[in-house]
């Protein structure tokens, strides 16, 4: 029998995000050295150089990966959700066209 307030889902989560997180803390201890960062690619005189620790740099590189990853897939599945409001749009449609029609029709028993 399970529990009463048991959450499989929360629990699998936690089983997930514990081990990431603590290879996260592993990854940031062992990038600690500073590093430069330089935003001016042909070396004018733009942006001054940043300099942040190893794992700052490499874990902002991941996120701003995932996030542009994220915008690309949401973009690319435009037509889809259009369909999907299409569709759902038509089905409401006719849920309301049958309604109207039993309302309608004498030979339908109401009730």
């Amino acid at each position: 029998m399970v529990p009463r307030g048991f959450e499989p889902m929360r629990l699998l989560k936690y089983l997930i995000l514990a081990p990431v997180a603590a290879l996260i803390l592993v990854f940031a201890f062992a990038n600690r050295e500073l590093v430069t960062i330089y935003f001016d690619p042909i070396g004018g005189h733009g942006l001054d150089p940043v300099q942040a620790p190893e794992y700052v740099a490499l874990l902002l590189a991941l996120a701003l990966g995932v996030v542009a990853g994220s915008a690309v897939t949401w973009l690319g599945q435009g037509r889809h959700r259009r369909a999907a409001r299409r569709a759902e749009a038509e089905a409401a449609r006719l849920r309301r066209e049958l309604q109207a029609a039993r309302f309608a029709s004498p030979l339908v028993k109401q009730g």
